[in-house]
C-alpha cells in the first residue's frame, strides 16, 4: 500500500478542497454523463459483480454499474462529491457503498473486487504509479480493470495545457493528469501484471454550450481545477482577462461549426493475471 498519503498530506488536502469547489456533479450529469455507462459496458459488468469505482466523484460510473445489479463501492477523496452521489442513488432506489478513500492508498484487501474502474477520476491523483499499483492490487486475478481518461491531445487535455501557465507550480513528484490518456504511459504503469489490454481513443460529443464563452463560464463556475486556477490569479486582472480569452479561443477551435464539440478520451480495459 502506498505511503504517499502520509508523506504528502497537504497535497491530499488541496485536492480534496479543489474538487469540492464549484459544482462537479453538474459537470458529470450535464456534460459527460455518457462516459460512465460506456465504461461499465466496456468492462462487461453484470449483476452480482463486486465493483470498485476509484475516484468515483458523484458516481458517474458507479450508479450505472449499480443499476445492473452489481455490488458497488464508490470511493473518492472528496466527501462532498460522495454525498451528492449518495443522494442521486437514493432517488433512483439504488444502494451503493460510498466510501471516502485515497486512490493511492485504498483501504481494501488484495484481490477483493471482480472489476475496478475509474472514469476521468484516478488520472487526477498526483502519483501515477502509486495509483496504478493500488488499482491492480485490489483486483482479483481474472478480474477486469477499466479506465476512461482524457487524452493530452484532446479538448480537456488542451484545456489543462492552456491553464498551466496561469497555475501555481505542481507539488514535487506530481505528474500531469492527461498522461493517463496516453496508452503507452498506462501500459507502463500496469506492466506485466495484466493481459488482454484493449485501448482505443473515443470521442464524447458535447452539445450543451451554445458559445465558446458559455463553455468557459460554465467551467469557471463549476469545475474545481478551473476555479482553482482563477483563484490563484484573482489579484491580477490582466492575467484573468488573458486566460478568459485563451479558454474561449480553445472552445472556438474545437467547435465543429454547429455548436458541438468532440472531446477525446482513452478507453482502456485489461484483465489481471
Amino acid at each position: 500500500m502506498s505511503t504517499h498519503t502520509n508523506a504528502a498530506p497537504d497535497i491530499k488536502a488541496k485536492h480534496r478542497a479543489m474538487w469540492a469547489l464549484g459544482d462537479y456533479p453538474s459537470v458529470a450529469a450535464d456534460v459527460i454523463a455518457a462516459l460512465g455507462p460506456s465504461l461499465v459496458e466496456a468492462c462487461g459488468i453484470k449483476a452480482g459483480d463486486r465493483v470498485l469505482d476509484v475516484a468515483a466523484g458523484s458516481g458517474n460510473a458507479s450508479i450505472p454499474a449499480a443499476r445492473l445489479g452489481a455490488a458497488v463501492v464508490a470511493s473518492d477523496l472528496t466527501p462532498e462529491l460522495l454525498e451528492s452521489g449518495r443522494r442521486e442513488a437514493e432517488s433512483l432506489g439504488l444502494t451503493l457503498d460510498w466510501r471516502e478513500a485515497d486512490a493511492e492508498a485504498l483501504p481494501y484487501a488484495v484481490d477483493e473486487f471482480d472489476a475496478v474502474i475509474s472514469c476521468v477520476g484516478v488520472m487526477f491523483a498526483p502519483h501515477h504509479q502509486a495509483s496504478a499499483d493500488e488499482l491492480v492490487r485490489v483486483l482479483r486475478p481474472g478480474g477486469t480493470l477499466g479506465l476512461i481518461n482524457w487524452t493530452p491531445e484532446g479538448f480537456i487535455g488542451q484545456m489543462f495545457a492552456t491553464m498551466k501557465p496561469y497555475a501555481p507550480p505542481p507539488p514535487a513528484g506530481a505528474q500531469p493528469p492527461p498522461l493517463w490518456g496516453n496508452e503507452e504511459h498506462v501500459r507502463a504503469l500496469l506492466g506485466d501484471r495484466v493481459t488482454e489490454v484493449v485501448a482505443r481513443r473515443e470521442r464524447l460529443t458535447v452539445d450543451c454550450f451554445d458559445t465558446a464563452e458559455q463553455f468557459r463560464d460554465f467551467f469557471k463556475a463549476c469545475y474545481g481545477p478551473t476555479i482553482a486556477v482563477y483563484r490563484a490569479i484573482a489579484d491580477d486582472p490582466e492575467r484573468v482577462a488573458a486566460l478568459d480569452r485563451e479558454l474561449a479561443e480553445l472552445g472556438r477551435r474545437h467547435d465543429r461549426g454547429d455548436g458541438t464539440m468532440e472531446w477525446e478520451y482513452l478507453l482502456l480495459t485489461a484483465v489481471k493475471k
